[in-house]
């Protein structure tokens, strides 16, 4: 079942712990708006168009921001999500017609989110990407440039040849473009590793002989290339964008590369919709490890909230807690008294 186990939804309501309740006092009481079945929601309604432009662990259904949209907000206000990750939040806010800003600590976060959310040329956009393809081919190995160990430890020879090759050719790209393809090497990346086809989320290291792989029944061999997983990924990441154009509004959208605790905001937001990490169950620094390697953003992750480096223990869920209520402080400082906050959580310890 497709289910939120809680929707904390302040300052209106607080909705009471779900222990010790019967099956039947469960669903008696449920929020019915909030609640689909995987044959009322399947998984290509969940991640339609540009919410499926890349894998990304942690993200939440756009439908539940839709329903909390339509109760909370009209067109013409703002939404702010403090913890913007893969851009759901901002991208269901700009079908709705509303403005919306969005801060994260992960710079790869950040390329996604403004992949999904910017107005793209598409006329001009695709001819270029495939440019960037074919040119990619030419270029001999001596002007890729240099690879981290990281690197040459988890990719084959060809493919990180081929990964390399992409990164220069995109090189000419003006902004917008050469963000687009960041994303498409980003996800050929995640394919392309040295690693089982059934644990591409967090391998714990490189695999370089066959292996029995438990997703296709069959004894399978380590990815050698990449250059077909870029092909791919350019073709779907061109239709995606080309059906979220059909419902994208003018509307302002802002990403911002910062820490919720002390950003400022450059837009007035009316009302806030989240979905928070958690404390000690992802790492989104190096989730996407393979995107800061290649392309050589920022790494904060000794910013994040709630990383499972730091564990469960007392000591983690204490400072997850003061991160979040600076978190929500400094947003109360940008907010209008009356706004709505909309936090998405499964509060499995209690904490909110």
């Amino acid at each position: 079942m497709v289910r939120p186990t809680a929707v904390a939804d302040f300052p209106d309501t607080v909705l009471a712990p779900l222990v010790g309740l019967t099956q039947e006092a469960l669903y008696r009481d449920i929020d019915h708006e909030l609640s689909w079945s995987e044959a009322e929601l399947p998984q290509p309604l969940r991640t339609k168009h540009v919410h499926s432009l890349h894998p990304y662990l942690g993200k939440f259904i756009p439908q539940i921001v839709e329903v909390f949209l339509r109760r909370h907000f009209d067109p013409s206000d703002c939404v702010y999500d403090p913890f913007a990750g893969s851009g759901t939040t901002l991208v269901e806010a700009n079908v709705f017609g509303a403005a919306a800003v969005g801060c994260d600590i992960s710079a790869f976060n950040c390329l996604l989110a403004e992949v999904k959310t910017d107005v793209h040329c598409l006329e001009s956009l695709e001819p270029a990407l495939s440019a960037v393809l074919e040119e990619a081919q030419a270029l001999s190995p001596a002007a890729h440039g240099a690879a981290s160990d990281w690197l040459r430890d988890w990719y084959a020879p060809g493919a990180l040849n081929e990964l390399l090759a992409y990164r220069a050719a995109s090189e000419r790209l003006g902004p917008s473009e050469k963000k687009v393809a960041q994303l498409i090497l980003s996800r050929a990346a995640r394919s392309a590793r040295q690693t089982t086809h059934f644990d591409l989320d967090f391998p714990k290291e490189p695999i370089r002989e066959p292996y029995w792989c438990h997703k296709h029944k069959r004894t399978c061999r380590p990815v050698e290339q990449a250059e077909k997983f870029l092909r791919r990924y350019t073709s779907d990441t061109l239709r995606r964008l080309r059906e979220f154009s059909q419902l994208r509004s003018d509307q302002d959208v802002v990403v911002l590369h910062g820490d919720a605790r002390s950003v400022e905001l450059p837009l007035e937001p009316t009302g806030l919709i989240t979905s928070p990490p958690y404390p000690g169950l992802i790492d989104y620094h190096e989730q996407h490890r393979y995107s800061y390697e290649l392309l050589g953003f920022r790494d904060r992750r000794a910013d994040e909230i709630g990383a499972a480096a730091r564990g469960r223990g007392k000591a983690a869920h204490e400072s997850y807690s003061e991160s979040m209520v600076a978190v929500l402080a400094n947003a109360r400082e940008q907010l209008p008294a009356d706004a709505p906050i909309v936090i998405v959580v499964n509060d499995s310890k209690g904490l909110y």
